[in-house]
């Protein structure tokens, strides 16, 4: 039998979720906190398998519960149950030892096979949330490659180009002359694949190639 206690703050929805994970006859909901305190007091009491943690709590979150738990039990999985989904919520749930991050619009049949995959050791985190981190992932990633890819050179002339600056005025500022300000810039759109300058001046603003 799979031990879960439950802590949200929300009666309500507290006594749904027990409800819906203890119709498999696998699961039993140990108890039902409404803070971060009286989590970690119900821990100690019932030692759970899974602590089942929303994040918004009163007088103490999620966040602060699952570090407090994780200090004194650390076998203990904690599962985060919650609506956030934004990145900063995410990086400290898993920063402070969460071994999931689950949204709350999750069906009952998911929620149930999360619990007892968790207690095998497996780190699940939504669907949603876990695209939105590769995303950014990859995001960054892109920009550490660009400014790999660009020499000291092209990054100096693409600043100028940002400012609407003629190719004459580049080799100006620069101290080279007209062909090679016209070569660099070449060499720039067929690396980063753009067409033209005013597309090198929109790129380079949004991924702070200044």
């Amino acid at each position: 039998m799979i031990k879960v206690l439950i802590a949200e703050d929300q009666r309500l929805i507290g006594e749904g979720i027990k409800f819906i994970i203890e119709k498999s006859c696998e699961i039993e909901v140990v108890g039902i906190a409404k803070n971060g305190f009286e989590a970690l007091e119900l821990c100690k009491r019932f030692l759970p398998d899974v602590v089942l943690m929303d994040l918004k709590m009163p007088v103490c979150d999620g966040i602060e519960a699952t570090k407090l738990i994780k200090f004194f039990m650390v076998k203990i999985k904690i599962l985060i149950l919650t609506t956030f989904d934004d990145e900063e919520s995410v990086s400290e749930a898993l920063k402070n030892g969460a071994d999931g991050y689950l949204l709350k619009d999750i069906s009952s049949e998911q929620l149930i096979a999360t619990i007892k995959n968790v207690v095998i050791g497996l780190i699940i985190i939504d669907e949603k949330v876990y695209h939105n981190i590769v995303k950014k992932f990859d995001s960054n990633l892109r920009k550490d490659e660009v400014h790999h890819l660009l020499t000291k050179r092209e990054k100096a002339v693409i600043s100028l180009v940002i400012y609407s600056k003629t190719n004459k005025e580049i080799a100006f500022e620069l101290e080279i002359t007209e062909g090679r300000v016209k070569n660099i810039i070449t060499s720039i759109l067929k690396k980063l694949e753009l067409v033209d300058r005013t597309a090198l001046a929109v790129y380079a603003i949004k991924n702070k190639i200044y």
